[in-house]
């Protein structure tokens, strides 16, 4: 597919996602989430892909849904928003969640709507200090969608939570590390190379432990904890016999730097 509202590029253990409408505040259209889902895709079935950056071009990182677009803009007849979320909102987050990488979400500026979200559902979000976090569905009549109900109050609570997702008022960076929103806060010229860095690390690194980390973490909280130790026991046992697990031991015990291989 060629791409006209997204840059994607991958080498070297790496791909970098960029959602580029920044005259539009990288908000999408039904083109934007199609040339995403492509992307996606490769990024899901190519094994050299061992994490992924996904950032934004200009100003912004994500302002949500274009509600210029066809496909929600009101109009004589209702539109069947639903339909939206079921098509491509709904998919997206799941497949991020569900990549067998880690996903690192570099906020370069505003995260609004679904934009925020969906920052919100990378493994590690980073974020320019000058970027903000807004549930701005609130303004327009509508929830928080793209997983915004089921992982704000798990994030940060039932109160915080229902505080942005009733007022809509914009949240800092800052604000959202110290409220465990975010894994991290930077100065705005400091994120490019904060993300490298640890992008880079990622695509050198363990990836089915890692890949494991984030499945057995996301789904903890829908477990007892009988099924999460369970869990971990078959997932010891797998990673155990893991090139990547034989790797790490012997560099710990040569006081090499380890070469892991993602396997």
């Amino acid at each position: 597919m060629a791409y006209q509202t997204i840059l994607f590029e991958a080498q070297n253990g790496l791909a970098r996602l960029t959602l580029n409408r920044p005259e539009r505040l990288n908000s999408f259209t039904v083109q934007m989430h199609e040339e995403v889902a492509d992307a996606l895709g490769i990024v899901a079935s190519d094994d050299t892909i061992r994490t992924l950056v996904l950032t934004g071009a200009g100003r912004g990182f994500c302002a949500g849904q274009d509600l210029g677009d066809r496909a929600v803009a009101p109009g004589s007849e209702p539109v069947d928003l639903g339909d939206s979320v079921e098509r491509f909102y709904a998919p997206l987050i799941r497949t991020i969640a569900g990549l067998p990488m880690p996903v690192i979400c570099a906020v370069n500026g505003v995260a609004a709507g679904a934009g925020a979200n969906i920052a919100l559902a990378c493994d590690i979000v980073i974020a320019a200090r000058s970027a903000k976090f807004i549930q701005s569905f609130a303004n327009i009549g509508l929830i928080p969608d793209s997983g915004g109900t089921w992982v704000l109050p798990r994030l940060v609570g039932q109160a915080r939570a229902l505080g942005l997702a009733l007022t809509g008022d914009p949240l800092s960076a800052a604000q959202a590390e110290a409220w465990g929103l975010i894994w991290r806060c930077v100065d705005d010229d400091a994120l490019d190379a904060e993300v490298a860095t640890l992008a880079e690390r990622f695509a050198n690194g363990p990836t089915s432990g890692l890949a494991a980390t984030k499945r057995a973490l996301r789904e903890s909280s829908l477990k007892s904890l009988d099924a999460a130790l369970d869990d971990e026991r078959d997932l010891m046992r797998r990673l155990g016999k893991s090139h990547d697990y034989a790797e790490g031991v012997a560099a710990f015990s040569a006081k090499r730097k380890p070469t892991f291989t993602g396997r």
